[in-house]
């Protein structure tokens, strides 16, 4: 018997049910008082538990203690069978007869696991050596699973940067280099784009109770695209059509056709739209649009213009927007300054290295480096950081700061916030009308037809007008709770702010009184603080 562990005989005399403990062999396992007492109690054998729980930890050799002076029926060989909780794994625990017991035959035991549960799994080798060296009170694994083979997911790679979050690179003296930008990828006709690795579906397994064990899904994929693009025949290969820019907008992958206008937009061009890149070699114009679904790149000045962009906005010298310009992208906008000028990134940054008297909000940060590094005037929002040398002026220019919420937020509640009363007083003014007609019907007057139609208009812009002010009234809340979570939020001054500035931090306000130098701006404990830069 290849015994290691310790165990347990009974047997009956003349003077009551005795057991014998046995100790461990070599490095096997001490006799657990549990599972001795859990065989006695199966058998209604009382005995002093004390007694048997000191013997047993005090055991070195084989001793004999009576239970008690009953004595029991001869026991046969015995098991315990116990699944494990996630059906990988059956283990069986078998008991040594008592003296004058029968031993089980190889029938039996799978009898026992059967009777268990298991359908799946046995090991007739382990089975079979068990029948020939016993091992009792011992744990022995005698079934298992066939665990699942994963499968794995597919995959894409693209073949050019789509990590939209990268900076220009700032120079030694502080300038910023516009002409070595990584913000935009240039591609030819016939460059590969992407490749697909396919997905491969894993193997069903079985637990040892007979049931199916599905693997992970795997997550399938396709190469999306735009026009000008084409896929290998087994469709795992992306290719450019034609020479442009390419860029990855919510897992679909556009190649735009770039437009260049050689000198300025002005009279002689009119406004331009374009479904692809526009590239401006000279300046823009006050008074000009340029509506682009790609980037737009102006080698010269903005003036009093608009420009829009499905992409990013880089401007090689800056914006002097008179009050009247407006820039307006997608992803990021670059600016050399900006001046009297509204500019909204909707999922981006912007980086200049002025921001003067002007409304300039990001989804993410607003980076104002370089030689000059200020921040003057105006209102510059975004959701995650404000960096700047300088803040305000040293003549007290109000200037307004806020970061720690999606601006893209607070431009929708506000909206709302504005809607909902014209909403209601819409509606009240519709309810008068409609009971003026409604006094006159009953008093007998016969309305004219159009009168009947626009009372039967009217009623139906009520029940829209109050479908309209619900949804605003739940997305209100939705938004509040938005902003409420968002704390965090960082202005950063690494010369000085001066006083005059207002700094807002997910609704934490602070204004600065006194010039400041080298800090930093959070949100602590729902105030705003000042940190060491």
């Amino acid at each position: 018997m290849a015994q290691k562990n310790g165990y347990f005989q009974i047997s009956c005399k003349n003077d009551g049910t005795w057991v014998t403990l046995f100790p461990p062999k070599n490095d096997g396992e001490k006799l657990k008082f549990e599972m001795l007492d859990a065989f006695l109690a199966k058998w209604k054998i009382e005995y002093d538990k004390k007694q048997v729980a000191d013997a047993l930890s005090a055991l070195t050799e084989p001793k004999e203690l009576r239970l008690t002076t009953v004595c029991t029926i001869p026991m046969n060989e015995s098991s315990l069978v116990k699944i494990s909780e996630d059906c990988m794994t059956c283990v069986i625990v078998l008991f040594m007869p008592a003296v004058g017991g029968k031993l089980m035959t190889e029938e039996d035991i799978i009898g026992d696991l059967v009777h268990a549960g298991v359908k799946y799994g046995l090991d007739k080798e382990r089975l079979a050596q068990l029948g020939k060296e016993r091992e009792y009170c011992t744990p022995i694994v005698l079934a298992k699973a066939t665990p699942p083979v994963e499968g794995t997911n597919a995959k894409i790679t693209y073949h050019f940067n789509t990590d939209l979050s990268m900076k220009p690179k700032v120079l030694e003296d502080g300038s910023v280099d516009f002409h070595s930008l990584n913000t935009i990828c240039s591609v030819h006709a016939g460059d590969l784009l992407a490749e697909l690795m396919p997905a491969v579906p894993g193997r069903p397994g079985i637990d040892v109770c007979g049931r199916q064990i599905k693997p992970m899904k795997v997550n399938q994929l396709v190469l999306r695209h735009a026009n000008r693009i084409h896929l290998s025949e087994d469709g795992l290969k992306m290719y450019s059509d034609v020479d442009g820019h390419v860029n990855l907008v919510e897992g679909k992958v556009f190649v735009s056709d770039t437009y260049t206008v050689p000198a300025d937009v002005d009279s002689s061009t009119g406004d331009i739209t374009c479904e692809g890149n526009v590239e401006v070699k000279g300046n823009v114009r006050t008074g000009f649009k340029i509506t682009a679904k790609g980037d737009v790149i102006v080698e010269g000045v903005v003036e009093g213009a608009e420009i829009y962009a499905g992409g990013q906005i880089i401007l090689t010298r800056g914006i002097q927007g008179m009050s009247r310009g407006k820039l307006v992208a997608e992803g990021n906008i670059i600016a050399k300054f900006i001046e009297s000028a509204e500019v909204t990134s909707k999922f981006g940054y912007v980086q200049a290295e002025a921001i003067m008297h002007s409304n300039v909000s990001a989804r993410t940060d607003v980076l104002v480096d370089g030689k000059k590094g200020f921040i003057t005037g105006g209102n510059t929002r975004c959701g995650q950081l404000i960096s700047a040398k300088t803040i305000g002026s040293n003549m007290g220019t109000t200037t307004f700061l806020e970061v720690g919420i999606d601006p893209a937020v607070i431009e929708e509640y506000r909206r709302l916030e504005k809607s909902m009363p014209e909403l209601s007083a819409e509606k009240d003014n519709t309810m008068k009308m409609l009971a003026g007609y409604a006094k006159k019907i009953k008093q007998g007057e016969q309305l004219a037809m159009d009168k009947l139609l626009w009372i039967k208009q009217a009623k139906k812009r009520i029940e829209e007008i109050d479908a309209e002010l619900l949804h605003a009234d739940e997305r209100m809340l939705e938004l509040e709770e938005l902003m409420e979570m968002k704390g965090n939020g960082c202005v950063k001054v690494s010369q000085t702010a001066y006083a005059g500035c207002k700094i807002t931090i997910a609704g934490a306000i602070y204004h600065i009184k006194s010039e400041l130098s080298h800090l930093r701006f959070i949100k602590e404990n729902g105030d705003v603080k000042i940190a060491s830069f």
